[in-house]
């Protein structure tokens, strides 16, 4: 058997429709890079990166080991640094430089939906579907804490500093900010790690929140049909959450709140100062919910996107623009209150007067409606280029995702430079990529004869592609596809539509040719017949129709020519819907699948009715026969593959082949091996003989529509509805069924016991310390997550730690029985292991455990080893972590243990002594750094004196002595 593999690049290749963002997942992000020159746009399981102006595809970050989709996409400030997230709950950092992976992050159980760096790109927070935050050292490559508290997905995460206590001292990230699907927005103060706020003004889901760039107002949005805006109080940021206080509620109304608090007989609640108060509410245009609320980098603007086909953009006023708004409303109230006076009206003079008097600053004078971004179909998400400056730009720039597998570059003019102008510019649509891909679902494949070309089909779309350079080099315009194929020659084109039509296209002039109305209903099957000169097509009006080739002459101008086209031969009535229709390749018959799931076999010659196959309970959807015309397999909606043989048409197997419907199925040429696509999102590989399950090929998002084998069977190629082509590649590989079926148990095994490891808790191996004992109610726990590359790790450990206290007792009693003078004794015999690795006990025990990643850590128990490690100078940083872990995770035993309090003090010791030897070199190279830039400086630094200047200022001192 041979196998094909779906792990390694070389050997699977995949076609990313358009610019490769999913229609499954609708929390993507797009976004810019640092210089807003390249859109950096999430691709299924990978990340692209585009040119928008060149619409080219630039790189592409591509992890072999991972397969889950892309969920959350963020840039780091600083850095060239990018976290995206991914619907198994791994974090990946990436290096925009390089396109490398820095490093994986696992800690989440489930699909990672927010994402946020610090300002200093050090420290990265993270939401998930589990309702839990994470904040991560990004340097130290491990999780800090996880935060709970919110009872349904995160939606939208950002730090949030803290200011500094004395004026002009530099601000820290001491906040989190957290919005989610529960109605809540939570302040987490990172100090105490615990909640300090909640706000809970929103009657529906939060999607999206942002905060501005001095961190002076929040606004929110979600079902709600306006945005909430918040003020930021300093004050209390400063002060944090203080000893003995308890979290409190904000809402739009804080005499509610009060009321609330009375009740409780909380005075301190009351009384106590919000961080985050209630400003006002902005209305917005669209029904819809909100799916992304964001600043822009010079703080003049804010963009709004709802879940539908606008994208509105709002101004932010300066203190002066808001000054001349107030003075002309109250100029106005005036102007109001004299018209009532002048009318004998007092009392309403009077409210005008109170009303005047009690004016003030509203969130809708701050932030007004400037411009409605409309597009032809749904936003995804939007990202502002990154221009501070915007009025020397002299233009907003964003870059926008759609649901129909496209991305928009939209500008609006700056309303500074719109005021020269007599008519304020609209938005404008800049760029768009879409050329690579398709608008909707793939439901047709095929490859030519020589296995070089590629056709993808689906509704109003018919591409072509170049198998080898993976590029799509022709894209023509045709109806509702739902079957394709090759004509001979490989020149020619035809696609069967939903509204019967048949459409064929030349592809030298990029161009439909003809098209034929050959059916009352949907074409759902055609092929081409074994001697190449002609088909037959299959519709839902129960007809089976034959056509043969034929050149007819067209007047082209003043010359005739010729050009390919079909001719009706005979038709074929059915009793029912016709599924698919398949020749033999010997062709001396025609096999129809119908609604009624059966399979009627025909002579070709004669159309005289042959056999019937039936035993589906459900239609059959597709179906094929092998080369040598023994053997029809069938796949069918009932989730099966049956095996017949068309000689008496006796079933040999029914294999129950997937989980859902099967969609697809295709012989291997030459051979009884086929393959099966279908709706549970893999691609199976068949022996037909033996009726075995060779392999099992996962990497789809969504179902699989359409599968094609080339004719030796070298590639296969799938299409699914997450609007990606997929070529599978023959490799060398041997593959050995008994091994694919233990993989597959140790598979179903790991995943069991991960899951069971989770439920029982046992993946918080002990909590931070502070937290709460009181089970699920607990706000803080461990950011661990046990993985079988966590229990892995420490199973290594264990073993390398049992190895060398095997080895070390072994020498302590062989020197003690030399010490009492024993005769004959021979030397312990040395372990195989470390002799081949030419490595003491102690070096085999270090070298593994610098070998487990950060994150795995915790999984490892080590104490005794620690202070051999100090003594020998070896890694101070790992053994501090895994000393402060051990301490932390076991605190309750080394306290009641007196014997381990000696070999505690020793480590005490000589870790202070190794603490302090690596502070005394790094103020040695700190020192000599400075003293490298101080010669530096002094030796490279030079005065520039202008002699003509020099000369000019002394003749103005002597012109004025000649004066005095």
């Amino acid at each position: 058997n041979t196998s094909f593999s779906s792990s390694s690049p070389p050997s699977r290749s995949t076609y990313h429709h358009g610019q490769g963002i999913s229609a499954l997942c609708a929390s993507h992000h797009i976004r810019y890079d640092a210089e807003g020159k390249w859109a950096v746009s999430p691709t299924l399981e990978d990340v692209s990166i585009w040119d928008p102006k060149k619409g080219e595809l630039v790189a592409t970050w591509h992890d072999s080991e991972n397969k889950a989709e892309v969920t959350s996409i963020t840039r780091c400030g600083g850095r060239d640094y990018y976290a995206v997230g991914y619907a198994n709950g791994s974090i990946r950092i990436w290096n925009m430089k390089n396109s490398e992976l820095v490093v994986t992050l696992n800690g989440h159980r489930s699909a990672v939906t927010a994402l946020a760096f610090d300002k200093s790109g050090s420290r990265l927070v993270s939401g998930s579907k589990d309702t839990d935050l994470i904040v991560w050292d990004v340097e130290a490559e491990v999780g800090l804490f996880r935060l709970r508290g919110h009872k349904d997905q995160v939606t939208a995460v950002r730090f949030l500093s803290k200011p500094a206590l004395v004026e002009g001292g530099k601000a820290t990230d001491g906040y989190v900010v957290s919005a989610s699907k529960d109605t809540l927005i939570k302040l987490w103060d990172l100090s105490t790690q615990h909640c300090m706020e909640t706000l809970v003004a929103h009657r529906n889901e939060v999607w999206d929140f942002d905060i501005n760039g001095d961190e002076t107002m929040l606004v929110s949005g979600g079902g709600d049909p306006d945005i909430k805006v918040w003020k930021l109080n300093p004050d209390v940021l400063r002060r944090g959450l203080g000893v003995g206080e308890e979290a409190t509620e904000a809402g739009e109304d804080d005499a509610e709140a009060k009321m609330v608090a009375s009740d409780e007989n909380d005075a301190h609640f009351s009384g106590s100062p919000k961080a985050i108060t209630f400003y006002g509410a902005i209305p917005r245009q669209s029904k819809e919910r909100v799916t992304t609320l964001q600043f822009h980098l010079s703080q003049q603007f804010l963009g709004c996107q709802a879940a539908d086909k606008s994208i509105e953009l709002f101004r932010i006023r300066s203190v002066e623009e808001i000054k001349k708004k107030m003075s002309r409303r109250k100029k106005r109230q005036r102007e109001k209150q004299q018209q009532l006076l002048k009318k004998g009206d007092t009392e309403g003079a009077a409210a005008v007067a109170e009303e005047a008097s009690e004016d003030m600053i509203q969130a809708a004078d701050e932030i007004t409606a400037w411009h409605i971004i409309r597009s032809g179909a749904k936003f995804r998400s939007f990202d502002f280029a990154p221009v501070k400056d915007a009025e020397k730009a002299g233009q907003i720039q964003l870059i926008a995702s759609l649901n129909n597998n496209t991305v928009e570059v939209w500008t609006a003019p700056h309303p500074a430079s719109a005021k020269n102008d007599e008519v304020e510019g609209e938005p404008d649509k800049t760029f768009t990529l879409e050329l690579a891909g398709h608008r909707s679902d793939i439901r047709a494949v095929a490859l030519s004869a020589d296995d070089e070309l590629l056709c993808s089909a689906s509704n109003n779309s018919l591409k072509i592609w170049n198998v080898k350079s993976n590029k799509c080099i022709r894209t023509m315009e045709c109806g509702y596809a739902l079957c394709c194929t090759f004509l001979p020659g490989n020149r020619h084109v035809l696609v069967g539509t939903k509204s019967g039509h048949l459409e064929l296209f030349d592809l030298g002039s990029s161009s439909m040719i003809e098209s034929i109305e050959a059916h009352d209903g949907a074409i759902w099957s055609l092929q081409v017949r074994p001697d190449k000169r002609g088909l037959v097509t299959g519709s839902a009006d129960k007809e089976v129709k034959f056509w043969d080739f034929d050149m007819v002459e067209e007047q082209a101008g003043q010359a005739i020519k010729r050009r390919l086209s079909l001719v009706h031969m005979r038709t074929l009535k059915m009793s029912d819907d016709v599924l698919c229709v398949r020749y033999s390749p010997d062709q001396k018959l025609v096999a129809v699948s119908l609604l009624d799931a059966t399979v009627k076999v025909f002579y070709h010659d004669t159309l005289k009715f042959f056999l019937s196959l039936y035993g589906h309970k459900l239609p059959v959807l597709s179906m094929d026969i092998s080369s040598d015309s023994n053997l029809l397999v069938t796949c069918s909606a009932d989730k099966n593959v049956k095996l017949w043989g068309l000689d008496f048409g006796d079933c040999h197997k029914s294999l129950f082949a997937h989980q859902e419907s099967v969609m697809a199925v295709q012989f291997v040429w030459n051979t009884h091996y086929f393959f099966t696509a279908s709706k549970d999102r893999t691609v199976k590989y068949w022996d037909g003989d033996k009726f075995e399950n060779i392999l099992k090929m996962e990497g789809h998002h969504g179902e699989v529509w359409a599968l094609a084998v080339g004719t030796y069977g070298n590639i296969v190629v799938s299409a699914s509805h997450d609007r990606s082509l997929r070529i599978w590649q023959k490799t060398e590989d041997q593959v050995f069924l008994e091994e694919e079926r233990e993989q597959e148990l140790d598979d179903l095994y790991e995943a069991t016991l991960t899951a069971q490891l989770e439920r029982t808790g046992m993946v918080d191996l002990g909590e931070a310390a502070g937290a709460p004992t009181n089970g699920n109610s607990d706000e803080l726990a461990s950011a661990g997550k046990q993985t079988m590359d966590t229990l892995k790790a420490g199973e290594r450990l264990m073993e390398a730690l049992e190895l060398a206290d095997a080895e070390i007792n072994a020498w302590k009693e062989y020197n003690a029985d030399v010490a009492k003078g024993m005769k004959g004794l021979s030397k312990p015999q040395r372990s195989p292991l470390l002799i081949s690795m030419r490595q003491t006990p102690e070096q085999h025990v270090w070298l593994v455990l610098e070998r487990i990643r950060p994150a795995d850590l915790d999984a490892a128990f080590l104490l005794n080893w620690l202070n051999v490690f100090v003594q020998r100078d070896y890694n101070i940083n790992l053994i501090c972590r895994v000393l402060f872990f051990l301490i932390r995770s076991h605190h309750n035993q080394i306290v009641a243990n007196r014997v381990m309090r000696p070999m505690l003090d020793s480590v005490r010791r000589n870790l202070r002594a190794g603490l302090q030897k690596q502070k005394d070199i790094i103020g040695f190279n700190a020192a000599a750094l400075n003293y490298i830039r101080r010669d530096y400086d002094a030796n490279n630094t030079s005065e520039f004196f202008d002699e003509e200047a020099l000369e000019k200022a002394e003749q103005q001192k002597k012109d004025s002595e000649k004066k005095r």
